[in-house]
């Protein structure tokens, strides 16, 4: 029977299975009656997953406009309709290209960039995701370019035609179609041959358990792995309520705190240190409540 269960899961996901499987497998092993991923890894990928439990899922959206860090190894020399090992050869070329060739492709790409998402990728229109969609051979619209920022794109090595490399980037930023935009500007073309998300947020995949570590745990260990909702906003700057302000502020009200910056998000707690929620400072010198969390 599923219970109320409030915190956040660091999962290291598995090659080949999907987010949802093992968001479904992680809340089935916890018993818990809410839970949600906070961003789709792609079935051949691994690595951290943060699943949120309860009122955990109200961070959610905090950890999807997060930054992510991936490490991946690119296979030169041919390129395929769906970025990664399992799709149909489009392209094929010899690999005839140095490290300072690669050096300089990957710099161009370092920074803002612009990149049309494949069809192969989530994104959903008419309210499915297009991979679905074409995997049943229809028609399909690509989907619009968007502007995404790569913080960190770091050659680790080199090894015949493959290229180990670390990338940071911002949300949103599809790892199969930068793989393909590499290979082309090297001439030779690419897939991904290996994806592995080692960071989210604040998170790193190193504190993840694996679906097995969970399996071999009872219910109340598999509980004590969670970490508490407010770990997702590190980020934020903390701000101790009174009594009466934090009651105020459960009440939906705005209410006054001295010396707190203007037009940030913050992170609230009362004078027990009771995470409440998070607000937003207003230029009069009070928080207002964004969202509230029923803990206890």
């Amino acid at each position: 029977m599923s219970e109320a269960v409030n915190g956040i899961l660091l999962l290291d996901k598995p090659r080949g299975m999907t987010s949802n499987t093992a968001l479904q497998k992680a809340k089935g092993l916890l018993k818990a009656r809410k839970a949600g991923h906070t961003g789709s890894l792609d079935p051949m990928a691994t690595g951290l997953l943060p699943l949120c439990f309860g009122e955990g899922t109200k961070v959610s959206k905090f950890l999807l406009e997060a930054d992510k860090r991936y490490w991946t190894t690119l296979q030169l020399g041919r390129e395929t309709d769906t970025g990664d090992g399992e799709g149909e050869t489009v392209a094929e070329a010899p690999v005839d290209v140095t490290e300072a060739d690669i050096g300089a492709v990957l710099e161009a790409f370092r920074g803002e960039i612009e990149q049309i998402p494949s069809v192969y990728s989530a994104i959903k229109q008419g309210g499915e995701p297009l991979y679905r969609k074409v995997r049943r051979g229809e028609e399909v619209d690509a989907p619009p370019a968007r502007q995404v920022q790569i913080h960190e794109l770091r050659l680790l090595g080199v090894e015949g035609d493959r290229l180990e490399v670390e990338i940071l980037c911002s949300k949103g930023t599809y790892i199969r179609t930068l793989a393909i935009d590499i290979g082309r500007k090297l001439g030779c073309g690419a897939h991904l041959a290996e994806l592995r998300r080692t960071a989210s947020g604040p998170f790193r995949v190193e504190g993840a358990y694996t679906l097995e570590a969970l399996e071999e745990r009872d219910k109340a260990q598999r509980r004590a792995c969670l970490l508490p909702v407010d770990a997702a906003l590190t980020d934020l700057q903390p701000v101790t309520l009174g009594e009466t302000a934090a009651y105020y502020l459960l009440q939906g009200q705005p209410v006054m705190v001295p010396k707190v910056p203007e037009g940030e998000h913050l992170r609230l707690y009362d004078n027990e240190d009771c995470f409440l929620g998070v607000g937003a400072s207003l230029a009069d010198g009070r928080i207002a409540p964004k969202r509230l969390f029923h803990l206890n």
